[in-house]
């Protein structure tokens, strides 16, 4: 089993959702996140000030899938989320040992 953590840009947050359901991954966590990678944020003008928005607003998602779905999953995502600019966002893969389905003690891959 694994892990893929993606984040991205908010707005392509329904495009990649839709690109992981139509490729067959239906289970996924969706969080709001704040960060920034090599653009550093930026500056705007509110009420005449200058400020520095160094924390942009991102979504991670994070599903855990079985390893035959890795490179649809990769594909579903970059295909859904790239935009060429800087900012299109990361995905990070790791690998799961145990899931365990709260409801009936499922463990393992039928977990999932």
């Amino acid at each position: 089993m694994l892990k893929i953590e993606a984040v991205l840009q908010p707005s392509k947050l329904d495009a990649v959702k839709d690109a992981l359901l139509e490729a067959g991954i239906e289970g996924m966590t969706i969080l709001e996140a704040r960060g920034h990678g090599r653009q550093k944020g930026h500056t705007e003008f509110y009420r005449g000030r200058e400020y520095t928005v160094d924390l942009l607003p991102k979504v991670k998602i994070e599903m855990v899938i079985h390893d035959e779905m890795k490179e649809k999953a990769i594909q579903a995502i970059v295909g859904a989320a790239r935009t060429g600019r800087i900012g299109d966002g990361k995905i990070f893969i790791s690998r799961v040992d145990e899931a365990i389905r709260i409801r009936n003690d499922e463990r393992g891959e039928t977990a999932l």
